[in-house]
């Protein structure tokens, strides 16, 4: 397991070294204005139907069965099974690609209904080159299910290196097009593009049959559907909250959506090279085993990955929360991203970090469910979470605006992470002793009152030392010495525990 771990989030974190390139050209130049709200919304909305249709509902239902189909049947019952559901994938894909270019007005009225109406014109004109990135992108999800059912973990987790890239590239010649915004808009529609080639020549390599023949209803395209409608509604209201982000951020002052963005950018970079490293990687290995009844290796593989989620994601929670301001300030600070709006967005990153815990576990322990075929549970656990969450959005973005969507959104992992837990330990899906919680936070809580009493002195003295490099160098000083004296005190508890 750490082996795959290894390979895709070093090369997750690839992708968010370059994200980070991306998100920094997007700041300077495009800031946290009107232009860059229209330029966001245009590039969430492909995203969540994205979230929904494709990497969400179809890797829950499809990877599964496909796992399990190619472990009990053989290699041409998953082709045969493969083929029947990329052909339904598609043209899902081209009923909802038509209807949005035909109307999109009305999807923007719908998803984005307090925009004004200068970005709700430019964002309409971007609407229409971003949104056939949804089908690039149910492209992509379904060539990196085959690939990763097949131990095949690389080419599926650089691809998204490939949007970052086009997009700094797009970025470098903005000058050749009518907007920033323009620019930003047509290298996200050709990165899918290059994405779908890059996993198409994988698949090739990795010599995975894919035969082509007439689509049908076998037994096992037809468990597949059973499952997809659960996954459908699970990853649904996920993006029922995310939709309800956008449409409270239009109603607040103008670059409130960025700020949500970038915020969010930070957030999500452990959630993407921990958590969903771990999914990815725990998904298909629970799928297979559980067609073969390996009970004994599911409930090792899930400990395992969750007491690894549950190691980082509190000292990472700290970092956050102490040293948000500065996070926001050294990475993004510049050009039209003032102090005020990197004040603004440090506030949301501490609110989404009180999440950070719940955020790293929930695909591990979704994919404990899904990898056994059940997808009733995280859909229960998740509609309770969901509305908890939309309930405090509505309550809590009157006295904390941005900040207190974030907060919404936490509370709610902490609702769907809890049932699950609750669930798991029931069922005997894994097993996580209250002694190995309180070695993964104690020394966390010491390190963080340490940090609390010499912060300030700290980032001061490198500030007048060395200035922006000087509280560069204490960010990531600290970080890496706060986690150094955190593993020494959890080896040492570890010990005394034995």
């Amino acid at each position: 397991m750490l082996k795959k771990l290894g390979t895709i989030s070093g090369l997750t974190l690839a992708s968010r070294v370059a994200g980070f390139v991306r998100d920094v050209m997007l700041a300077a130049i495009l800031g946290a204005g009107p232009v860059a709200d229209a330029f966001m919304l245009a590039f969430r909305l492909p995203n969540h139907f994205r979230a929904i249709f494709a990497e969400g509902a179809f890797n829950a239902a499809f990877l599964p069965t496909y796992a399990a189909t190619h472990a009990r049947d053989g290699v041409d019952a998953a082709s045969r099974l493969a083929v029947t559901v990329l052909v339904w994938l598609v043209g899902a894909n081209l009923l909802l690609l038509g209807l949005v270019l035909a109307a999109p007005g009305m999807t923007l009225d719908l998803l984005a209904p307090g925009i004004d109406a200068g970005s709700g014109a430019l964002a309409l004109e971007l609407i229409r080159i971003t949104f056939p990135y949804l089908l690039c992108m149910s492209l992509v999800a379904f060539l990196s299910a085959l690939l990763n059912a097949h131990d095949r973990f690389a080419a599926a987790a650089a691809a998204p290196i490939l949007l970052n890239l086009v997009m700094i590239a797009g970025l470098a010649l903005a000058q050749m097009f009518a907007t920033v915004a323009h620019a930003a808009a047509w290298s996200v529609l050709a990165a899918g593009l290059a994405q779908v080639a890059l996993l198409l020549i994988a698949l090739s390599r990795a010599k995975i049959p894919l035969r082509l023949h007439s689509p049908a209803l076998t037994p096992d395209s037809r468990l597949f559907l059973r499952r997809l409608g659960p996954a459908l509604l699970t990853s649904g209201a996920v993006q029922v909250a995310v939709f309800a982000d956008t449409i409270l951020a239009t109603f607040l002052p103008a670059g409130a959506l960025s700020q949500l963005y970038y915020a969010d950018r930070i957030y999500q970079l452990p959630v993407g090279v921990i958590g969903i490293a771990l999914g990815t990687v725990l998904l298909p290995d629970i799928a297979r085993r559980a067609g073969v009844q390996d009970r004994p290796g599911m409930h090792s593989a899930a400990s395992r990955a969750l007491r690894l989620c549950l190691d980082l994601s509190v000292p990472l929670t700290m970092v956050m929360i102490l040293f948000g301001e500065w996070i926001m300030a050294v990475l993004f600070a510049r050009g039209a991203f003032d102090m005020a709006t990197a004040l603004e967005s440090s506030r949301i990153l501490a609110a989404y970090a009180l999440g950070l815990v719940p955020a790293l576990a929930v695909r591990a322990l979704v994919a404990c469910f899904q990898g056994r075929g059940d997808l009733r549970t995280p859909l229960l656990a998740l509609l309770a979470g969901t509305v908890v969450n939309i309930a405090l959005k509505l309550v809590l973005i009157g006295p904390f605006a941005a900040p207190g969507l974030a907060l919404a959104t936490s509370a709610g992992l902490w609702v769907f992470v809890g049932i699950l837990f609750a669930a798991g330990l029931r069922n005997g899906y894994f097993h996580l002793k209250w002694q190995e919680v309180l070695i993964a936070t104690c020394p966390s809580g010491i390190v963080t009152l340490m940090v609390l009493a010499w912060r300030d002195w700290l980032l001061e003295a490198c500030t007048l030392v060395a200035g922006e490099w000087g509280m560069t160098l204490a960010l990531f000083g600290g970080a890496l010495a706060a986690l150094a004296a955190i593993l020494a005190l959890r080896a040492i508890l570890t010990r005394i525990h034995r």
